[in-house]
């Protein structure tokens, strides 16, 4: 499978997640912002970093970027798109996912190891996990604490559409071990078709136990085992 990752002047995950997708055994290519061609990618990752700057706020300046418009247009066509990180940021900054990303509780850049419990297993990131499994992802963000109106956070949670949750080493909710004081403790979202997830921690960096954790190699398995089971024509491949 072809996993095509942008590039915005500032990423600086886009090496890491190439490194994981070919750790993974599959094929990765670069996809540069000015560009409109995804490749005939059969998902898209919008990495890490400081897009453009973070200027005005962060994902605020990217979303305009001419790749953003063939992104936009490949997950309205059920194209898979994962955003993490700074592309959560950008996506949400795009409205193609809800709600937005404001600054840690703490007002402090927060680099560091933290427990995530998968709430979903309806969507091609998480397929491969079982609902309720723990996985050590770090993160690694000044801007993560998901906010949105309290009519949003009652459709992601009665929709089922979080897609991870901050929680302790237990299981238990987070508390004062949360990273950012996002909202439910809300770490990654899924849209309404599950094509197109958000997360804040970043899963690229937890693909190699030497790292402390290969938990996030899980979830690039299982978008490779869904899009491989799925017979799909890469959907990319027409723009």
């Amino acid at each position: 499978m072809r996993f095509g990752i942008a590039v915005f002047p500032g990423t600086w995950s886009d090496r890491d997640c190439r490194h994981a997708v070919e750790l993974a055994g599959h094929e990765a290519v670069m996809l540069w912002h000015k560009d409109r061609d995804l490749q005939g990618s059969d998902c898209v990752i919008l990495p890490g970093g400081f897009a453009y700057g973070d200027y005005l706020r962060a994902g605020a300046v990217a979303r305009f970027a001419p790749l953003m418009e063939s992104v936009a247009a490949f997950a309205n066509n059920g194209g898979l798109v994962w955003g993490i990180c700074n592309g959560f940021q950008i996506l949400c900054e795009a409205h193609l996912l809800p709600g937005a990303l404001t600054r840690n509780s703490s007002l402090e850049f927060r680099c560091m190891p933290t427990w995530l419990r998968v709430e979903t297993v309806d969507s091609a990131f998480t397929a491969g996990c079982a609902r309720g499994d723990l996985l050590q992802v770090p993160v690694s963000h000044g801007e993560g604490r998901y906010v949105a109106d309290e009519e949003t956070l009652a459709m992601l949670e009665r929709e089922e559409r979080v897609a991870f949750r901050y929680v302790r080493r237990d299981g238990s909710s987070a508390g004062d071990e949360s990273p950012n004081g996002s909202m439910h403790d809300i770490a990654g979202v899924v849209n309404a078709r599950r094509n197109v997830l958000g997360m804040m921690p970043h899963p690229e960096r937890a693909c190699e136990q030497l790292l402390g954790s290969s938990d996030g190699m899980r979830l690039f398995e299982s978008v490779a085992t869904s899009v491989s089971g799925s017979g799909a024509m890469p959907v990319g491949a027409a723009l």
